[in-house]
């Protein structure tokens, strides 16, 4: 079977507000590419629709899909972005009822089959890890789909799953995601403005799995445990990026890059050893800093370390994630700027039991560490996470899938009101951000990163006409 997969767009910014977001961060689809990978591997045709890449309207995505003339089409979906895919799907059947339809990604695999019985354009559905259950579907010209573990398939009219796919225990029998795919990659590609020293640049995926247990967090796809390739194939996959399509730095988008110390170790050792002049950027957890780590990460060209804080105050850090001393956040985050890299924090508001207090004791706190940039989400109660199952006991939960972002604050914990909440968020970045030491440190982005401060001076005007817009 022909395959064309669609990464829908779906609602990714504020509502009435233009999205400037895929301007200053785009990345590539790495989930779909890994599977047309295989796909590719074992001669089935594959094609992919990058909806973020060149957002269009719904119609028109459906004239590209039929000049494509597949006979699947397969959505990855987000929470978000699943009703535009499914308005998608509903033209497809419309106008080429023949056209498979079959839906993976986060909120495929949260539903599960029930999804089947309220979406009647959609055909199957893919169930945790997408590479060997849509070859297997792909190939089966759709006889005897029960066998195939990992799908959700109509029986007797009826939505309901096959047996559980087993998770891939070796990443690195998998190729390489299929990068040539995306029509303008690696140019219509790019990480975080201001996140970056050089450019081209692109992001990996080099483990899959966490083990820990944060009450926002869907683990619904790739499930609890991890499971990473080995430095050799990860030092491969920086190699023919660089060789191939001219990349200078990378972003591991690993959850936990340095979970596991030999392997970092290692890693380290070989691109120093191949001088692989790729600089990169990862995230890390605090519990694993500590000097001989930064070392490691230094000497072998990271750029920048991103760490999950996400609350300041320590009742709201207890309920929701492993507790961390918060007195000892600032040291291990200056230990990093100490070694030399850029400190990223990522901050949460409006989780289930904050109030206006809390939420001022995470902005305060946050203004005390040696950060340079913060990215502030507005909680959001996924369907996969553990928090999801008793929100309303917590809240007002708005159960509207496409502006379910992070983006917006689709919950509101008791006692609290949505207005409050905006009001504080705006505070936060502006308090944030409207500093002397904030300020030296983009200006600093003239030498450290010319080509953010290129694209930002190219795209000023939509800079300010989104600024104008804000409340900050």
């Amino acid at each position: 079977m022909k395959v064309l997969f669609v990464h829908p767009y779906g609602n990714n910014f504020l509502p009435g507000v233009q999205d400037i977001t895929t301007i200053f961060n785009l990345m590539p689809p790495l989930g779909l590419l890994s599977i047309a990978a295989v796909l590719e591997q074992n001669k089935v045709p594959v094609e992919i629709v990058d909806c973020y890449a060149a957002p269009a309207p719904v119609e028109a995505i459906l004239e590209i899909i039929i000049a494509k003339k597949p006979d699947l089409v397969g959505f990855s979906c987000t929470t978000s972005s699943f009703m535009e895919g499914y308005q998608i799907a509903e033209l497809i059947k419309r106008r080429k009822p023949e056209i498979v339809t079959v839906f993976g990604g986060a909120h495929a695999c949260t539903i599960g089959s029930p999804l089947l019985d309220s979406f009647p354009a959609i055909d199957y559905l893919v169930i945790g890890e997408g590479e060997l259950t849509m070859l297997e579907l792909a190939k089966s010209d759709l006889v005897n789909v029960s066998q195939i573990h990992g799908i959700a398939y109509r029986k007797d009219g009826i939505g309901t799953s096959t047996a559980q796919r087993e998770l891939i225990e070796d990443l690195d029998q998998l190729p390489f995601p299929a990068y040539h795919l995306l029509p303008n990659f690696p140019e219509r590609y790019t990480l975080p403005l201001f996140s970056f020293p050089t450019a081209p640049n692109s992001s990996i995926i080099s483990s899959r799995g966490c083990p820990y247990s944060c009450s926002y967090c869907d683990r619904s796809v790739f499930a609890r445990g991890f499971r990473f390739n080995s430095p050799e194939y990860i030092i491969e996959h920086v190699t023919m990026l660089n060789e191939k399509y001219g990349i200078r730095h990378v972003f591991f988008y690993d959850d936990l890059f340095t979970f596991d110390r030999k392997r970092v170790t290692r890693f380290c050792e070989l691109k120093e050893q191949k001088q692989l002049d790729v600089t990169y950027n990862c995230i890390a957890r605090l519990e694993h800093v500590d000097e001989e780590l930064l070392s490691l990460l230094k000497g072998s060209g990271c750029w920048q370390v991103n760490f999950g804080i996400e609350s300041g105050d320590p009742e709201v850090v207890r309920k929701h994630r492993k507790f961390f001393k918060l007195d000892e956040v600032g040291r291990k985050l200056q230990m990093v700027k100490d070694a030399g890299m850029r400190v990223k924090g990522l901050f949460m508001i409006g989780l289930p039991g904050e109030d206006e207090a809390a939420i001022r004791r995470t902005i305060d706190y946050a203004l005390t560490l040696p950060l340079e940039e913060i990215n502030v989400t507005k909680f959001t109660p996924f369907p996969g996470a553990p928090v999801y199952k008793t929100i309303r006991e917590h809240g007002e939960f708005e159960e509207n899938w496409p502006l379910m972002n992070c983006m917006n604050f689709v919950f509101v914990p008791t006692g609290m009101t949505k207005a409050q909440l905006e009001k504080l968020y705006n505070e936060f970045i502006r308090r944030f951000y409207r500093r002397p030491r904030i300020h030296w440190g983009y200006t600093s982005m003239l030498w450290r990163s010319p080509r953010s401060i290129l694209k930002f001076l190219k795209h000023l005007p939509e800079i300010l006409a989104f600024e104008l817009k804000q409340k900050w």
